[in-house]
């Protein structure tokens, strides 16, 4: 039988520039699913304080991320529960990076992933990982990889991790309905939800994967019609989106039964295809001569 994993995916509404009451509000999601018996809980990109570029204090900030850090490691060491803390802004030589970290259960950080695909507006102000491989890591809960936000239009991101034996991938995401052009949206005013919904599940029924997707959202209650796109959930092949929420902040709990991945590939058979000899785009894989390790 395979395991079944308990993951909540928390919407947290981010107040600009509020690192300690973000703080704060995060570590109570967390206890709170932890008591529900977690295994894994995420938290979206830049929950500590959101994007705010032009604010004086916004470079200064990402000083205090290995505070926070240790907070969180001694935080899932006490729950015994693995937590990715969103991402925070970490120095990068004179710059600044993007960066997720995967924490164990036992308070280890097993793994940490810097941006890649950076987000248009991002690009004057931080560093991408550039050609650095993405890489997939052994966790508690299997072979995890870790994407940010934007990652996620690319499929050779998730192709590079799959190939590595990843099977579920985690992408904590700062995604707005103010990321379509004005343009776009007198096409469609919520064509930033068509395009989620619609890669989401795309990628696991490509790659025979779960996707768990954590977005800010909005102020309960408060939430205007148009802002924040949420939608933060678990995505699986065959059944689509499970624990799927709104708009506005909060916390979703599914239990994901790994057997659905196993039954995906059987049906699929793309892990088998990317793995054999003469594989049609085994070049897309080379990086300096290591193969895939499917």
């Amino acid at each position: 039988m395979a395991p079944v994993y308990r993951i909540a995916v928390i919407q947290l509404h981010i107040e600009p520039m509020q690192h300690e009451s973000n703080f704060t509000k995060a570590c109570s999601f967390i206890r709170s699913a932890a008591s529900e018996g977690c295994n894994l809980a995420v938290l979206p990109e830049y929950h500590l304080d959101g994007w705010k570029p032009d604010d004086p204090n916004f470079r200064t900030q990402r000083a205090d991320y290995k505070k926070y850090l240790s907070a969180y490691c001694s935080l899932a060491k006490e729950l015994k529960i693995c937590i990715v803390p969103g991402t925070a802004l970490e120095k990068d030589g004179e710059d600044l990076a993007n960066v997720a970290h995967f924490i164990s259960s036992n308070g280890e950080v097993l793994s940490s992933y810097k941006k890649k695909n950076l987000w248009h507006p991002e690009r004057p102000h931080l560093v991408s990982s550039g050609h650095t491989a993405h890489e997939a890591f052994d966790t508690p809960i299997g072979k995890v990889g870790m994407l940010i936000c934007w990652d996620l239009a690319f499929p050779e991101a998730f192709r590079e991790l799959i190939a590595g034996g990843a099977q579920i991938i985690i992408i904590p995401t700062f995604w707005t309905h103010a990321d379509c052009s004005p343009e776009g949206l007198v096409y469609n005013s919520r064509a930033e939800t068509l395009f989620l919904e619609s890669t989401l599940i795309s990628r696991t029924f490509e790659n025979t994967c779960a996707v768990v997707f954590a977005n800010a959202g909005g102020p309960v209650g408060r939430t205007n019609p148009g802002t924040y796109c949420g939608l933060s959930q678990v995505a699986v092949p065959f059944i689509g989106s499970l624990g799927k929420m709104g708009e506005e902040e909060g916390m979703s709990v599914v239990d994901l039964d790994m057997q659905i991945l196993e039954e995906a590939e059987k049906n699929y058979k793309v892990r088998e295809d990317m793995g054999r000899e003469g594989w049609h785009y085994d070049y897309t894989l080379d990086r300096g001569g290591n193969k895939s390790n499917l």
